[in-house]
């Protein structure tokens, strides 16, 4: 009887013995816990590289579009400015066919006043063939408004000077267009150039949560990791690409 309640002891400490302790296990899952958390942090410095380069690139080819789009600006102001001197030109032309027309307005007044026909005649001539060979399309219409509102000189009409600098003003206004758009494209790039920054935030807290020791220290630094890569990515995906990016125009295949 007592060798049987000895057996049985004996048999109990060994299944006792054979049981891993708390400690063990304990262990056990903190490795197991920091490979995943290994893993995570891998993965994700993977995808955040590639975004910051992404970002970077974007960035990259918004400031190169933003320096096109000033050159053009300014090319296109030159232009404008040489248009409105030539437009300038005209204008001052078409005054002085006026003062010519009005001269031999006077003269054929004279004539029907003296009642000489022959004198009419010759004027009438005289007037449409100058009307002929210098008037300007503005310049007849403007005296095509006088007749009709028995006005005594053409410039009067509404309008009519700004007429003469119409094309100037389209080619002004496209520079400024060209230049807002410059603009436009340099707010892009900063805003890509602080997506990248935040980007090489995230890579820091990635890059120090192995060198805590404590796991819920890395649990907190690898959240706020994530936190980071999360807004970057969603304020990234608000910011337009760069004009005509669809057309794939920015990569070129040797």
């Amino acid at each position: 009887m007592a060798k049987q309640e000895t057996e049985i002891k004996n048999s109990e400490t060994v299944n006792q013995n054979d049981s891993p302790p708390s400690n063990a296990l304990k262990d056990r899952k903190t490795a197991k816990t920091a490979k995943r958390l290994e893993t995570i942090v891998a993965i994700l410095l993977g995808i955040t590289t590639l975004l910051s380069a992404w970002a970077s690139w974007i960035g990259h080819l918004h400031g190169g579009i933003q320096s096109i789009n000033f050159t053009k600006s300014n090319n296109t102001a030159s232009q404008g400015t040489a248009e409105y001197n030539l437009c300038m030109q005209a204008y001052l032309a078409d005054y002085m066919v006026w003062n010519t027309l009005s001269d031999y307005y006077y003269d054929l007044k004279e004539a029907k006043a003296d009642g000489d026909r022959a004198k009419i005649k010759l004027i009438k001539e005289k007037v449409n063939t100058f009307k002929k060979n210098n008037i300007s399309d503005i310049l007849a219409e403007g005296l095509k408004w006088m007749e009709e509102n028995k006005r005594s000189n053409p410039f009067e009409m509404p309008g009519i000077e700004e007429k003469y600098f119409e094309s100037a003003q389209r080619t002004v206004d496209k520079s400024q267009e060209l230049l807002e758009e410059g603009k436009r494209d340099n707010a892009k790039g900063d805003s890509y150039m602080l997506v990248t920054v935040i980007y090489s935030l995230t890579l820091f807290l990635l890059g120090i949560v192995g060198t805590f020791k404590n796991m819920p220290n890395r649990i907190a630094v690898l959240s706020i990791a994530v936190v980071c890569l999360v807004f970057a990515f969603i304020y990234m995906c608000t910011i337009p690409l760069p004009t005509g990016f669809e057309k794939m125009n920015f990569i070129e295949f040797r």
